[in-house]
């Protein structure tokens, strides 16, 4: 089976879409498309990072909701369910990775590994909902429950230190 293609930079770029759920070009770089789409979540995360909760927790979900939108419409026009370089399901993950975590560059890269590691590894029930779930919001789901277990092992990690 081979992979899919790539679309080109001037086709992201022109595609609102594309271009968000590409994460601003961020998931057209290779290889591990889905690493660079969560470094490209970082500096976000560090102007958003001293939001209110219920702002923050607004965020959240109107990032989620414009992401199932997005990655659906860009995964159909290109013809490939959840393509390599859709990476906003990466970006919002690592957000929600981040919420409520203490202040500082530790914590951001801890927060990092620690999507990335569920992110790939994708634990049980993250793999069944990989394969069962399509669409934008399939796409979406697997990175929000990765998120959700690296949530859980970051405020641990922060409650005991």
């Amino acid at each position: 089976m081979s992979k899919p293609e790539y679309p080109s930079v001037a086709t992201v770029l022109r595609n609102p879409d594309h271009l968000f759920a590409f994460g601003f070009g961020s998931g057209l770089l290779r290889p591990a498309s889905g690493t660079f789409g969560t470094v490209a979540a970082i500096p976000i995360f560090w102007l958003i990072q001293d939001l209110s909760v219920p702002i923050y927790s607004l965020w959240l979900i109107v990032t989620f909701a414009l992401g199932v939108y997005w990655c659906d419409r860009s995964s159909k026009a290109l013809g490939v369910h959840d393509h390599g370089g859709i990476v906003w399901d990466e970006m919002v993950g690592y957000w929600l990775t981040m919420f409520l975590a203490p202040a500082g560059w530790l914590w951001m890269l801890l927060g990092f590994v620690l999507f990335r590691i569920f992110d790939v590894i994708k634990p049980w029930p993250i793999n069944w909902l990989d394969r069962r779930v399509h669409g934008g919001f399939g796409i979406m789901i697997d990175d929000v429950l990765a998120a959700v277990y690296a949530w859980i092992i970051l405020q641990t990690v922060a409650y005991f230190i």
